[in-house]
């Protein structure tokens, strides 16, 4: 099933189009309740970071579209969850399977990252740091975030990673959650988060 849908967001945009809307809803119907309980708790025990983290939401999307046109083309290379054009953001923020949060230093976003949710109980997790402010722990907030929400609600955590991308390739080396569940074209990865250890903040 994995196979399927990555071939039709990135082949077929149209049709995954209509996935997303028909998967919004449903997801909406079945598990928002279930978010909103989730997220109050395991933001707030992310407080203890000197960073603020916190959902995106529509007036959010100029700060965000100013972060992603600030960082290197190299950077965004294998990081596609949606296009990053002003208008896209919008429709992103208005998806309902589609959690968008961030990393604020003040007013400014310094780190997205995001829970794609489908009805069969799986979510996939990305997230992207601003250069500037690499190295001070925040991915380690941002996976504690993305790992627990998914897991509260009863979601299995997924992610393709390419094995071509050094740096989250790296990032990954110590994450003893990480389970490589199968090989995928082009030297992707999908790979699984569990619950096997617990992270700190």
């Amino acid at each position: 099933m994995e196979k399927i849908l990555i071939y039709i967001k990135h082949h077929l945009r149209f049709l995954w189009d209509i996935i997303e809307r028909i998967n919004g809803y449903i997801f909406y119907v079945l598990f928002k309740s279930r978010m909103e309980a989730v997220l109050p708790s395991v933001f707030n025990e992310a407080e203890r970071s000197s960073f603020t983290f916190r959902r995106i939401n529509l007036p959010d999307a100029e700060a965000l579209h100013l972060l992603l046109k600030s960082q290197d083309v190299a950077d965004l290379e294998y990081f596609s969850p949606h296009k990053f054009d002003l208008e896209s953001i919008r429709k992103q923020c208005r998806n309902k399977s589609f959690l968008m949060m961030g990393a604020f230093d003040d007013m400014k976003i310094i780190g997205y990252f995001f829970l794609r949710f489908f009805i069969n109980k799986k979510c996939f997790v990305g997230r992207l740091i601003d250069k500037h402010y690499r190295g001070k722990g925040i991915g380690l907030v941002m996976n504690y975030i993305m790992y627990e929400t998914s897991w509260r609600m009863g979601f299995r955590c997924l992610s393709t990673i390419s094995r071509n991308n050094k740096y989250v390739m790296k990032a990954h080396a110590k994450n003893q959650s990480i389970r490589i569940l199968k090989e995928l074209n082009n030297d992707y990865l999908l790979v699984e988060f569990v619950r096997d250890t617990k992270e700190s903040v």
